[in-house]
């Protein structure tokens, strides 16, 4: 069962960390996706020019396995050399694994959503973690973990496959989400909807007639078919097209080529968003 702290948001009144276990499936370089995006758009919040101070990482909930820990590890320190990256897990055994590989500058610690560190993060990312959760629960989730946060910092809580083809992510700051992001690799899918069973907790179950992540789905799906003639220059001059077709159209699409060319596509959050509940347009605050 999911502690009450975390459908409010806040701290266990037990002191246990706040969550559950997951299955913690792992596979080398099965995060690459959302870590490229972590140190490309999302680098400046890594940056000790914005945070003043070596910054703070943290992988919540790696899994069974440390390895995507230190990958996390390697992206961030690829950004901020002297960067501090904390991998957490609610699970005694998975901590034990990470504290046995004596990395300087990652540290593992037993916790959940609280976030168990002495400093804010400039980023958190939860990936596959919530997954298992119900929707209800992902507010009071979010609204714990960007709790943690600097004033500049990111959430990125999103699913990927499991060996890493399809991707999607929400970006969250203090304010709230800002922006669903989409990353699939070419020859994985057929359609950019493929990603659909891989959405975020948030949005997964939204994928239905009437929402707005089904209208969007659709609308790419529908740009991919008009850019297929372009398929014969490659599938990245397809999704570029595809993107720019998107925009063109009324989607608010962020970003440019660079990062269509790698098969991403990171949209604003009100254009995706529940159209009822807690995670329609609101804030955490």
């Amino acid at each position: 069962m999911v502690q009450k702290a975390t459908r409010l948001g806040g701290r266990s009144r037990t002191g246990r960390p706040l969550g559950h276990a997951t299955r913690g499936t792992t596979n080398p370089n099965r995060m690459r996706r959302v870590n490229r995006w972590m140190t490309g758009p999302q680098a400046w919040r890594l940056r000790p020019g914005v945070t003043g101070a070596p910054p703070i990482a943290v992988d919540l909930g790696y899994g069974a396995s440390p390895g995507t820990a230190v990958e996390f590890f390697d992206s961030v320190r690829s950004v901020s050399p002297l960067a501090q990256v904390f991998g957490i897990e609610i699970e005694p055994e998975r901590v034990a694994r990470g504290i046995a590989l004596h990395l300087q500058g990652l540290d593992f610690r037993l916790g959940g959503f609280e976030i168990p560190i002495e400093q804010r993060a400039s980023v958190i990312r939860a990936f596959n973690v919530l997954r298992q959760y119900d929707e209800a629960d992902v507010p009071g989730i979010w609204k714990t973990m960007a709790a943690r946060l600097t004033d500049d910092g990111v959430l990125i809580e999103g699913t990927c496959d499991e060996i890493g083809r399809r991707s999607s992510w929400v970006a969250i700051t203090k304010d709230g989400p800002q922006t669903l992001s989409i990353s699939l690799r070419f020859g994985a899918f057929s359609r950019p909807s493929d990603v659909a069973e891989r959405l975020p907790k948030a949005l997964i179950h939204r994928n239905v007639d009437g929402e707005r992540i089904h209208g969007f789905l659709a609308a790419a799906d529908a740009a991919w078919l008009l850019t297929a003639p372009l398929a014969s220059f490659g599938n990245k001059q397809r999704f570029v097209a595809m993107c720019i077709a998107l925009r063109a159209s009324g989607w608010p699409i962020c970003d440019t080529a660079s990062r269509w060319r790698l098969g991403e596509m990171t949209v604003r959050w009100h254009a995706v968003a529940p159209r009822a509940g807690a995670l329609a347009l609101a804030d955490l605050n």
